[in-house]
Formats: structure tokens, C-alpha cells, sequence
């Protein structure tokens, strides 16, 4: 693409609006979905993504989440509201309903404002949305990652994409610095608004940043610490890729479980083992996080042993020529969804959907009522915690187990693409 395809795109403009380009693989979605909280770097995302969508003959939505923490929060989101009105862009504000915060808040507030992203997205059949993080989101994170002694995974910085529940993810902006994009915003007259929660320094992201105004004495900048992110990024790809080779190997999956060679498992190195294990048990329980170290390290001493265990939700069951990894059953008790909505983070039903069934896990006495399950070739372990559709306590079908009656399962991501994507 030359400078000359966009409008007004000499100089830093240009150099701009290939970031979210390049984001944009392909043909550029019908509907993007930008996520703004009116600060600087969001704003600059949203009137970029605009130009570029309009240039490829795509339209934007935005979104804001207000959670609930500020009381200038609210008046924020109709701020962002009444700019997107002002540009012809339709926009939603999703509020985050919580009670007495416990823990990490702002890990809790990301996670909350990611899930209600998520749901929007999923609502309004939006199949991309991006995010205004920068390359010092990226050094900052990289300096949180050295203060917990993180290895390649956390000193990698910030994902580029990703995948999840049908919804791709990007972060456009990871290689452009936060002044540039003020810049940016300067010449297109465009406001922001400051967050006072970027200076109060009992959270631990202040505190990375105030670390960078120092090394900057050094030499060591943001662009410079976002460098060596990168770097090490494209290292930990190396070892992804590598895993993922490994795991095509020893790896298969069943009904919603991961069955692992077991020999062909403990002859694998310690990284890409530890690796095939951890990933293994994220895609089997959808958990964002990977599970503690010296649990893992317990986990594996038992796959050697040839004795059973459980973590992170997930029943580990050993036998002497595998490994099978399943949902724990009471990890999935008493979760119901309604047939149109993904179950228990990665199971997509398809049928005649109507509001009076739901999605539950099929049970031991729900399988007792597929007489065919047998035939599926699929574990008992697999198939109890796999999804059923319900009215009351009447079974109607249960895809997985054999009983389809007009119904059919399927998970939303594959282990081997959730393996190389996270």
C-alpha cells in the first residue's frame, strides 16, 4: 500500500493508519468493533479505524464499558457517546453490575470489561474488534513481568491478535508510542480525556510507568524496552511453534477432552511438555490463566507416577498408554446457558433454539438416557460433562452422547489452534 491511498496521508498519518491496516488481514471486516474509554490512546484508534474502514468501504462500532468505580465514569461514556454521534459511528456502553470488589481490582475491571466486550461483540455479530493499547502498555508491561520473575511468556508483552469465542482480537497501536498518537489527535482537534486513575500509584502499572520517566537517564526508553518485548516475542513464537509440532503428535482430542500419548509425552523436553500439559488444561476449563507453576510441576510427577489427578477444574486421568484430560464434573454443576449462547466457554450448540431450553452438562443420569453413547467411541469421563440441552429436567437431545434429536455440538476454537494462539 502506498502513502497515496489515503486521504490526508502524508507524513505521520500514513505511517498510522498502516498500523490498523495491517491489523485488518484480508479484506477489511463489514463492521469493526473499537473499544473506547475516551482517553488518548482509544480515541486515536477509533478515528484511525474509521478512515481506514471507510477507505476499504467498512463501518465502525464503538464501545464503552463504565465500571461503576468513578462517579465521573458515566459522564465519560456520554462523552465518547456524543463524539461517535458527531462522526456518524454507532456506539454502545456496556456497565459492569458488581458488588463489594475483593482482590486486584484492576485485574477484576479487565476482566470484567473483557468479558463484556466479548458478549457485545457476540450480540451485535461483530467479528473483529480492536484495542487502543500502545508500545508503553507493552514496556510497562515488560517491566511488571521483571518484577515477578517472568520468564519468555510474560516478558513478551501484550498479545498482537487472538482468537476467542469466535471473535478475533487486535491491538493495532502496540508499535506506536502514546505522544505520537497525541500528535495525532492534536492535528485532527480531536479531545480525550485524562483517567486519574493513570497517576494514582497504589496500582502497580503507575508504578512501571514512573520506573520509565527514571531509566530514561539510562537511555532505556519505551520504544527501546518495547524493542526487546518484540524480540522476545518472536523467541516465545519459536517455541509455540515447536510445541505445536510436538503436540500433533502426541496429541489428540475427544469430545471436549485432550488424550495424550503418555509415553510419547515424558519423552518430550521439559519446556515443550510443561507447555502441551498447561495448554492442555486451559482449553479443557477455558481459563484465561495458566495454573500455578509447582502445581503444574505436581500434575506431571503424577503423569510419571501413573497416578490421577485434578487441576484447574480438569480430571486427569492416567493410564498406561495415556493421558486423558476432561472437565471436572463439579466444575460444570449447576452452569446453564441458553441454547444460543456459548457453554461453558467453548461449546456452540446449533438447533431449534427456543427460550425455554438450556444448555446444562449431561450428567451421569442424563448419559444413563443415551443408549447409544457407547457407540460415540467417546470416554464416560468426556461425555457426562459434555453439553445437553434441557427443558426442566426432560433430556431433548445431547449431541455428543449419540442422542442429537435435530441437535449437533461443536467447540468454538480447537486445541491445537488455542495451543499456538495463546
Amino acid at each position: 500500500m502506498t502513502s497515496g491511498d489515503w486521504p490526508l496521508s502524508e507524513g505521520a498519518d500514513a505511517f498510522l493508519l498502516q498500523f490498523v491496516a495491517n491489523a485488518l488481514p484480508g479484506e477489511a471486516p463489514a463492521t469493526l468493533g473499537v473499544a473506547v474509554s475516551g482517553g488518548s490512546d482509544s480515541m486515536a484508534l477509533l478515528s484511525l479505524a474509521l478512515r481506514v474502514q471507510a477507505h476499504r468501504g467498512g463501518v465502525v462500532c464503538a464501545v464503552t464499558v463504565d465500571h461503576g468505580l468513578r462517579p465521573e465514569a458515566a459522564d465519560e461514556a456520554r462523552s465518547v457517546a456524543a463524539f461517535c454521534r458527531s462522526i456518524g459511528v454507532e456506539h454502545d456502553t456496556l456497565r459492569w453490575d458488581h458488588g463489594e470488589i475483593e482482590g486486584n481490582l484492576q485485574d477484576q475491571a479487565r476482566r470484567a470489561r473483557y468479558r463484556l466486550i466479548a458478549d457485545w461483540a457476540q450480540r451485535e455479530a461483530i467479528g473483529h474488534v480492536v484495542l487502543g493499547h500502545t508500545a508503553d502498555d507493552q514496556a510497562e508491561t515488560f517491566l511488571m513481568g521483571l518484577a515477578r520473575e517472568a520468564g519468555i511468556d510474560g516478558l513478551s508483552g501484550m498479545r498482537k491478535a487472538w482468537v476467542q469465542n469466535g471473535t478475533h482480537y487486535s491491538r493495532p497501536l502496540l508499535g506506536v508510542t502514546r505522544t505520537k498518537l497525541r500528535d495525532y489527535l492534536n492535528r485532527q482537534n480531536i479531545d480525550w480525556i485524562e483517567d486519574p486513575s493513570n497517576v494514582d500509584e497504589r496500582f502497580t502499572r503507575v508504578k512501571a510507568r514512573r520506573v520509565l520517566k527514571t531509566l530514561k537517564s539510562l537511555e532505556i526508553t519505551v520504544e527501546k524496552l518495547s524493542g526487546v518485548a518484540v524480540n522476545l516475542g518472536l523467541a516465545r513464537q519459536a517455541v509455540v511453534e515447536s510445541t505445536g509440532e510436538a503436540a500433533k503428535k502426541v496429541a489428540k482430542t475427544s469430545a471436549g477432552e485432550v488424550v495424550l500419548d503418555r509415553a510419547a509425552f515424558q519423552r518430550l523436553g521439559h519446556e515443550v511438555s510443561r507447555r502441551i500439559l498447561i495448554s492442555a488444561l486451559r482449553w479443557v476449563s477455558s481459563s484465561e490463566y495458566a495454573p500455578r507453576a509447582d502445581a503444574v510441576l505436581r500434575v506431571r510427577h503424577a503423569i510419571k507416577e501413573g497416578r490421577d489427578a485434578t487441576l484447574s477444574g480438569c480430571k486427569i486421568k492416567v493410564g498406561d498408554a495415556d493421558v486423558r484430560i476432561a472437565r471436572e464434573p463439579r466444575a460444570v454443576a449447576g452452569l446453564e446457558a441458553p441454547t444460543d449462547q456459548i457453554w461453558d466457554g467453548r461449546w456452540r450448540l446449533m438447533g431449534r433454539h427456543d427460550p425455554r431450553l438450556t444448555v446444562r452438562a449431561l450428567g451421569a443420569e442424563g448419559l444413563r438416557r443415551c443408549p447409544d453413547w457407547s457407540r460415540t467411541g467417546h470416554s464416560r469421563a468426556a461425555l457426562i460433562v459434555s453439553p445437553a440441552i434441557w427443558r426442566g429436567d426432560a433430556l431433548v437431545a445431547a449431541p455428543v452422547a449419540g442422542l442429537d434429536n435435530g441437535w449437533a455440538a461443536e467447540i468454538v476454537a480447537g486445541y491445537h489452534s488455542f495451543l499456538i494462539s495463546h
